[in-house]
């Protein structure tokens, strides 16, 4: 039928939504009941294992004492709370210094020069030395040199080595995602009379930042473990704890309560983490689709 037969007032026909799949009974439970069968046969074998084997009473005894455990938790637990403390603050001040950092990087012109080379020399240094090494260095150098007006505590230069050691790598984060973006977004702000500066601000690092954010999770659940590396400088945190109480009665279930604390402040985290990426991934397919 033409258009000029067709009546003026008949309404068009919208096409009818697809119907949405239905899941039978089989495809909808068999697939997790056989995951979770597995999962307790492995784990169960390997519980079998380990619990057969000739030394294991005296293994468990030593390591897993359900009484020691409760001992040495209350102090354990104190200890902790230092150590999420120096996480907090240091995620904090990572997380602006190595913006700082990877700014002067992306940097360009001569006048800026300077800047670029010191983030270059800093995150080669920074990132070639272990976090070890930079917390025994900072830990106990700097507070040996006794200069007025500085802070001579453990606890705060081990802090401050912890911050420069992963601002390095988070620095390598931000300018990944500052280099993601496109040119274009340079040149557009350059067109309108934006300043680097302000084309940083208002069109590079919104984007970039959004786009590193699963990859700066990762390194936060990281610091969280490494946080115990300030017990190698006398710093009384849950490690250190676990030790005294392990020195006082030989026995060493204190460094399992540790453990413990510590998979249950990074579990979450990397939880979170893989919330985070896989919806940053659907955002990218909803965007190329």
């Amino acid at each position: 039928m033409s258009s000029e037969q067709r009546a003026p007032d008949s309404p068009a026909r919208n096409p009818a939504p697809p119907r949405k799949a239905t899941l039978t009974f089989t495809e909808r439970f068999v697939p997790p009941a056989i995951s979770v069968v597995s999962v307790v046969v492995v784990f169960g074998l390997v519980a079998r294992v380990v619990t057969s084997a000739e030394h294991w009473p005296r293994i468990q005894l030593q390591f897993f004492n359900l009484e020691a455990i409760i001992a040495a938790f209350p102090r354990v637990f104190q200890g902790f709370l230092i150590n999420m403390s120096v996480w907090a603050v240091a995620l904090v001040a990572i997380g602006i210094w190595a913006l700082l950092l990877a700014v002067f990087r992306s940097l360009t012109g001569p006048w800026f020069a300077p800047l670029r080379v010191f983030a270059v020399v800093y995150i080669d240094l920074l990132r070639g030395i272990p976090s070890l090494l930079l917390v025994l260095l900072f830990g106990f150098g700097v507070p040996a040199l006794q200069l007025p007006g500085l802070p001579r505590s453990n606890l705060f230069w081990g802090s401050v080595a912890m911050v420069l050691g992963y601002a390095a790598y988070a620095a390598e984060v931000y300018r990944s995602g500052m280099e993601a973006v496109h040119d274009g977004q340079r040149a557009a702000g350059k067109a309108l009379g934006l300043t680097q500066w302000q084309s940083l601000r208002y069109a590079i690092l919104p984007q970039a930042i959004r786009n590193v954010i699963p990859a700066l999770l990762n390194l936060a659940v990281a610091l969280q473990k490494d946080v115990a590396l300030l017990s190698v400088i006398g710093v009384r945190d849950a490690v250190r704890e676990a030790q005294i109480y392990t020195a006082r009665t030989f026995n060493y279930s204190s460094l399992i309560a540790a453990a413990i604390l510590f998979l249950l402040a990074t579990i979450p985290m990397a939880r979170l983490t893989d919330w985070v990426t896989r919806r940053d991934q659907e955002r990218r397919l909803q965007r190329t689709v």
